[in-house]
């Protein structure tokens, strides 16, 4: 079994919408999911992911703070995971796709409302990333 260990970001736009990459490998279907990757030699979980959100996407980001742990199998792949998610804000960029894997097919920005219409990498995200938009309304 072969373990993956991640980060994930939630970065959500002044007029309440969280920032989506559709991705796909050659032989996948195209999903929606936030900005992530995999760690890479020594990195911790955060410079891993400040790294990917801006391979992803062209923005430079930093962390607010983190958000969940997300463990689990993936029996069909063969893979275990371990991903830490994080909240973070813009601090410079333009959103560009420059994925060096070019896995990546769209970037946008994404209602509450929009989240349920998509077909989603993670369909378990929707409700923790609407929870998220509705906390920053409350802001």
């Amino acid at each position: 079994m072969f373990q993956w260990k991640g980060a994930a970001g939630v970065c959500i736009y002044e007029e309440n919408q969280v920032l989506m990459v559709l991705q796909a490998a050659p032989d996948e279907e195209p999903k929606w999911t936030v900005p992530s990757g995999g760690i890479e030699g020594n990195e911790t979980y955060e410079e891993a992911y400040i790294r990917e959100f801006e391979e992803e996407t062209g923005l430079t980001v930093e962390i607010v703070s983190k958000l969940q742990d997300k463990n689990g199998m993936n029996a069909q792949y063969g893979i275990s995971y371990d991903i830490q998610y994080f909240l973070v804000k813009r601090v410079s960029g333009e959103l560009t796709m420059q994925d060096p894997d070019e896995f990546i097919l769209e970037i946008a920005w994404k209602s509450a409302n929009e989240l349920d219409s998509l077909e989603m990498s993670y369909p378990e995200d929707v409700a923790f990333l609407k929870g998220l938009l509705v906390k920053a309304i409350e802001s």
